[in-house]
């Protein structure tokens, strides 16, 4: 069923929530950089933000993913807008990507860090970041206590790793980060891109594979989460962290 999943999701504009206008939000919040920092885009996916990372700095892009597909896409795309020389696309692992110490100025990860979790990334990932550099990730996280019990249950089954921002806050000063700045994505950010055209080729979907039941397994469990999203968006989101590494 991995094979159909990510069928599915290669079909997307993006893979998981974001908004350009935040993207660049974020970028801003990033002070003395040098006139073409090396950023390093772990779990880029077909690369949205790549591109827009693309478009507000001059330097090069190491984009990383282990899905080929979203690889072959985010290129297509950045020859199309003419700065594929400017983005080097690698299929690597995020656990473990094999840069040298020290390389690069930027490290960006936005929905891809839950993969690896986010402590332990922004332990492992650090090593790469030259001093002083700055890393942006999101992350998906309680805005609220005391969750509906349909709620709480369902996230204790998808993600029972997900805290509050407070956590997350204590987790960068422990881990030698300074924050920068975070903020809340918007609903918009979770639909425009992700979930509405998600749904609809989900319904599209149901049609075609009604007689297949491990298809219609993952269909139901991706239209599970956009409802509960749809009835519970008040008291989770994803968050925008923008963390710089301590001088040494």
């Amino acid at each position: 069923m991995d094979l159909f999943f990510y069928n599915i999701f290669e079909q997307l504009p993006r893979q998981g929530p974001g908004d350009a206008k935040f993207t660049r939000r974020a970028f801003e919040c990033m002070d003395d950089l040098p006139d073409e920092p090396r950023i390093l885009d772990i779990g880029c996916g077909s690369g949205m933000q790549t591109l827009v990372l693309s478009e507000l700095t001059k330097g090069r892009i190491t984009a990383i993913d282990d899905h080929e597909p979203f690889l072959n896409t985010l290129k297509q795309r950045a020859d199309k807008a003419g700065v594929g020389n400017r983005i080097q696309c690698l299929n690597a692992d995020m656990h473990d990507p094999g840069f040298e110490p020290r390389t690069f100025d930027i490290i960006w990860a936005e929905g891809s860090i839950f993969v690896i979790g986010f402590e332990k990334a922004l332990k492992t990932w650090k090593k790469f970041l030259k001093p002083g550099g700055y890393m942006a990730v999101t992350d998906i996280n309680w805005l609220r206590k005391y969750p509906p019990t349909e709620l709480k249950a369902y996230w204790n089954q998808e993600y029972p790793e997900m805290v509050s921002v407070r956590n997350y806050i204590d987790i960068i000063r422990n881990t030698d980060y300074v924050l920068i700045d975070h903020f809340i994505l918007p609903e918009n950010a979770w639909w425009d891109d992700y979930y509405e055209p998600l749904e609809i080729l989900l319904h599209k979907l149901k049609k075609k594979y009604t007689s297949r039941s491990k298809e219609m397994d993952v269909i139901r469990s991706l239209q599970k989460e956009i409802d509960i999203f749809r009835t519970y968006a008040d008291y989770y989101g994803y968050v925008f962290y923008i963390i710089q590494k301590k001088e040494v």
